[in-house]
């Protein structure tokens, strides 16, 4: 199921890999462009579905975990004052980040 995920990722990449920047709504796009790009959006999505439900995770509850641990690793106005703060190591988090991470966000 994996190599299939893959697969379709990479169709749903082959549609912008010549595209440069993308305008949000797609102004330029030819009707059977956009749905070609619907097309392999929801293969993507439904493959992705199906691996998370093979695996048994929950792939709305994990999905707001990491919007909430996004939030605590780059909050909105330190990430528009810097550019490159979070240094290499743990993972670009200082140790007092990573406990922040854990207590905010419930297992």
């Amino acid at each position: 199921l994996l190599c299939v995920q893959v697969g379709e990722v990479g169709e749903l990449s082959e549609i912008f890999q010549w595209k440069g920047e993308v305008p949000k709504g797609l102004p330029d796009w030819k009707e059977e462009e956009r749905v070609h790009l619907g097309e392999e959006l929801s293969d993507v999505l439904l493959y992705l579905v199906r691996l998370s439900d093979i695996c048994g995770i929950d792939l709305g509850k994990a999905a707001l975990r990491k919007l909430q641990l996004n939030a605590i690793k780059y909050p909105a106005a330190a990430a528009a004052a810097t550019t490159n703060h979070y240094s290499s190591t743990n993972n670009g988090a200082t140790k007092t980040e990573k406990e922040q991470q854990k207590a905010a966000v419930p297992n």
